[in-house]
């Protein structure tokens, strides 16, 4: 196994520090919040969006699997 080099190292700690940032404000965004609730339409809305954002997703990791076995490019 390689050791990994200064760039590598600067990089990765560089992208950890992106991740604890975006941990740190989703939790600050999400106590301001306090108890605010949603309505139906809300709700509604919130699972259309994430059940077509996993189709898309998986659509997409179809097309890139089927890709890569075909070889085109």
């Amino acid at each position: 196994m390689s050791r990994i080099g200064r760039g590598q190292f600067a990089i990765l700690a560089v992208l950890l520090g992106l991740l604890v940032t975006a941990v740190i404000l989703a939790v600050s965004g999400w106590n301001s919040a306090g108890s605010a609730d949603m309505t139906r339409a809300g709700w509604l809305a919130m699972g259309f969006g994430i059940f077509f954002s996993l189709i898309i997703g998986c659509g997409l990791m179809a097309l890139v699997f089927f890709s890569s076995r075909s070889g085109i490019r």
